[in-house]
């Protein structure tokens, strides 16, 4: 089949961000609140919850290796249909051990749809166009992404509030959406993705690679589609095994470069903090307003403007950084936004903590920027992507940790002193940015050591 041309597939790849995030919008503020309004306590909804992560966490290295043995499509295909399985389960749930089966099953969703509709946009574009650049696509997509989450968010809010249907309650309404939009999503992937052909395996088993004006060749025999299988069935399990390799070079990447090590670490104090602002908001909304309903309604407007100001803190941190420098600008960030989250936490009222929570996520958008720019500093080409696997596993781990363990802090204390514990708790992780400011000093001065040097040696 002949591959999309880079233009087509620049839209196909727009419109799935869009039919994919936008349902996200739709629950981004109801998932917490739907189990607490059907009787789990807040250390139960966050502890089934966090199976999501711990999901996550375990499959994301494994099922990178199916997208490169299978290929993306049949991935994306399975995470679309595990969507909206996960999506009829979260609705139709009512006590902990099904929530917790929803979690698990967003967790493994979750882990499938991670990277193969990148993947397969640049293998497409490339498959025409070898080596183009696609900064632009997908600079585009992260715009597409942002604002569908917040259009959707948006949404939620109002059809909360609507509430048409008096015999479900009015949490249910934007999860059955989301569920019909998750079906509509599985639709469109089928329709509209095409397996790039694997150039990878047929270079391994000999055959050459075709050019753009080459000729078609035959359709497999069935034969060789076995043989196919069989080879594919054999790169899965060779997949599987490197994975647990994966995990130990990162590993002792970590261990042999201190910079990179702390760096790894600061996404244990972020994702303590991002419990706040992701978690507890519409939790502690919710009892400043008199009920999950109302605090659904809100934190759904709420939410689309957080998103809003995420994108301006990412802004501002380009507009920062070469004034203070990238370490600085990371350890600023790091403070303001866990004492944001302090700030959450001691908010008396709906107004006071929903302007917290904009200036808090905003900031959460400053951190972004620094943070991976000071990771690829330590990262090589040889090693990038295990960098980042490694902090997004880490920081995936802390949050599943974290949540459920201020959730028993909320049950045994209140929901604002767990919020003031995390975000003190987040400020911390500034210090560990020092080995990276050590290292960013050291730069400097040896670059103005070379420039110095320069005209004498002229």
């Amino acid at each position: 089949m002949t591959p999309l041309t880079p233009a087509r597939a620049r839209r196909v790849f727009l419109l799935l961000t869009l039919t994919r995030w936008f349902p996200v919008g739709l629950i981004v503020s109801v998932t917490t609140l739907l189990p607490i309004e059907r009787g789990l306590s807040v250390p139960e909804a966050l502890t089934a919850l966090s199976l999501t992560g711990f999901t996550v966490f375990l499959l994301e290295l494994p099922t990178s290796g199916l997208a490169d043995a299978l290929g993306r499509r049949p991935l994306l295909v399975a995470a679309g249909v595990l969507q909206v399985a996960a999506a009829v389960l979260f609705l139709t749930a009512q006590t902990f051990w099904a929530f917790a089966l929803a979690a698990a099953v967003t967790g493994v969703f979750r882990a499938l749809d991670s990277g193969p509709l990148e993947a397969w946009f640049v293998d497409t574009v490339h498959a025409t166009e070898p080596g183009a650049d696609v900064d632009r696509p997908l600079a585009a997509q992260g715009t597409v992404l942002g604002a569908s989450i917040a259009a959707g968010a948006l949404v939620s809010g109002g059809l909360v509030w609507w509430h048409p249907l008096d015999a479900w309650s009015a949490l249910a309404l934007p999860y059955a959406v989301y569920a019909a939009l998750s079906a509509a999503h599985l639709v469109a992937v089928t329709v509209l993705v095409r397996e790039v052909p694997g150039v990878p395996a047929r270079v391994a088993d000999g055959a050459p690679v075709a050019g753009p004006g080459a000729t078609p060749a035959a359709p497999p025999s069935g034969s060789e589609r076995t043989r196919a299988r069989s080879r594919a069935g054999s790169r899965v399990l060779e997949s599987a095994r490197q994975a647990p390799g994966v995990v130990r070079d990162g590993l002792r990447l970590a261990r042999d470069n201190r910079v990179l090590r702390w760096l790894l670490l600061v996404e244990v104090f972020w994702s303590v903090g991002m419990v706040v602002f992701e978690t507890f908001q519409p939790i502690r909304l919710s009892e400043l307003l008199g009920g999950t309903a109302a605090g659904a309604a809100l934190s759904g407007p709420a939410a689309a403007a957080g998103w809003a100001v995420f994108a301006g803190g990412a802004a501002l941190t380009g507009l920062v950084t070469p004034r203070l420098g990238v370490a600085r600008t990371a350890i600023l960030a790091r403070v303001l936004n866990g004492l944001g989250a302090v700030w959450m936490g001691l908010a008396l009222g709906p107004v006071g903590l929903i302007a917290a929570y904009l200036v808090t996520y905003g900031l959460h958008g400053s951190c972004g920027p620094a943070y991976q720019a000071l990771l690829h500093r330590e990262a090589e080409s040889r090693n990038r992507s295990t960098v980042l696997s490694m902090a997004s596993m880490l920081g995936f781990a802390a949050f599943s940790l974290a949540a459920p363990a201020l959730g028993w802090a909320a049950d045994l204390l209140s929901t604002q002193a767990a919020m003031v514990i995390a975000g003190a708790f987040s400020t911390l992780g500034a210090a560990c940015f020092l080995p990276a400011l050590r290292r960013e000093r050291l730069l400097a001065r040896a670059s103005a050591t070379a420039t110095a040097a320069t005209p004498a040696a002229v």
